[in-house]
């Protein structure tokens, strides 16, 4: 039966919110930098912005900002909420942000702590917290998905530079033992595939004392081989997503919205070709934010939403896809 509940506790969605960094990176600011142009870069990703964090500017930071719009909307109590998931892999402190987030919102009473799964990264989160809701432990969660790309950019690689931001965007979502919106979700990962897309350590070797020797925690750029990231995208998700559709009995047709990982325009129109998906139904913001990794998903709901495009009982399909390699979808309904 469609919108069957997965489980006996369910998951609605009560807040969203959002944090972009005040600074805009233009096309032609970028065309200054390495040999490219407007055209160029929009005619291969659909990106022509891209927002860069202040230097007094961190990840918690960004993340507490869209946190607290998000538990506003909601109309909740700092104290209330039981759980914080944090999506980030550029983290301000290795040991966690999320307990940064959790401090500066006053959460108390919230268990907080960081996930690292890339651009996958939100979706992971929330079928995280989504268990933890169901299981009756736990009745509220805030899901935030917050990166910091452009600290691990090399701005003179012309083929990575052009496509990555900074923001923040973040899901309030709480137990319900009457409905559930979240109707399932399928998850992935391929690790034999994971060298496609990496932050690696940068390997440089120190000497303690004699010849005890250490290994020193500093990370490279981003390394990228986009043609398979790109083929990898195509061909994965739309077959995660029909597996999800038939799995929970719902067709393209069902769906209101398609909401993707914001990677690249190209990928966003293939995907939904071969899910025979109207592109006026796939939802969009890569052209103003570029890609903002585990913070892509959270930005383009929290956009919608607010300017009522989405609308309550809206159904709405989603994927999350990038680094590990992973992959996954989950199927909602608003509200």
């Amino acid at each position: 039966m469609k919108g069957s509940n997965f489980a006996s506790i369910g998951i609605t969605f009560k807040g969203c919110g959002s944090y972009l960094p005040a600074q805009v990176l233009s096309n032609e600011k970028i065309s200054q930098i390495v040999e490219t142009n407007d055209e160029w870069i929009k005619t291969r990703t659909g990106i022509s912005n891209r927002r860069i964090a202040e230097i007094d500017e961190n990840v918690s930071d960004m993340g507490f900002k869209a946190a607290l719009s998000a538990m506003d909307m909601a109309n909740w109590a700092s104290e209330s909420v039981d759980l914080i998931i944090l999506a980030t892999s550029t983290p301000n402190d290795l040991f966690g942000s999320a307990p940064m987030i959790q401090a500066k919102l006053r959460a108390k009473n919230a268990l907080a702590f960081d996930l690292t799964a890339a651009c996958s990264g939100f979706l992971f989160a929330l079928i995280t917290a989504s268990q933890y809701l169901t299981s009756g432990k736990y009745k509220r969660a805030l899901v935030i998905g917050s990166d910091q790309l452009s600290s691990y950019v090399d701005w003179q690689d012309r083929g990575s530079c052009i496509l990555f931001g900074d923001g923040a965007g973040a899901l309030a979502i709480e137990a319900s033992h009457d409905q559930s919106n979240l109707f399932g979700f399928n998850l992935r990962t391929d690790g034999e595939r994971g060298s496609f897309l990496n932050l690696y350590n940068k390997n440089l070797n120190g000497k303690i004392i004699d010849q005890i020797k250490f290994r020193k925690g500093e990370f490279s750029n981003i390394s990228m081989n986009g043609q398979e990231v790109y083929k990898f995208a195509v061909r994965e998700v739309p077959i995660i997503i029909s597996d999800l559709l038939k799995k929970t009995d719902f067709d393209s047709a069902d769906v209101d919205w398609l909401i993707l990982h914001q990677a690249n325009q190209r990928i966003l129109d293939a995907v939904g070709e071969r899910l025979k998906i109207n592109k006026d139904k796939i939802l969009t913001n890569l052209n103003k934010y570029g890609n903002t990794s585990a913070a892509t998903i959270p930005l383009v709901l929290d956009e919608f939403i607010r300017n009522q495009k989405i609308k309550k009982n809206d159904i709405i399909l989603t994927s999350g896809f990038g680094a590990g390699l992973s992959w996954g979808a989950a199927l909602l309904k608003w509200g």
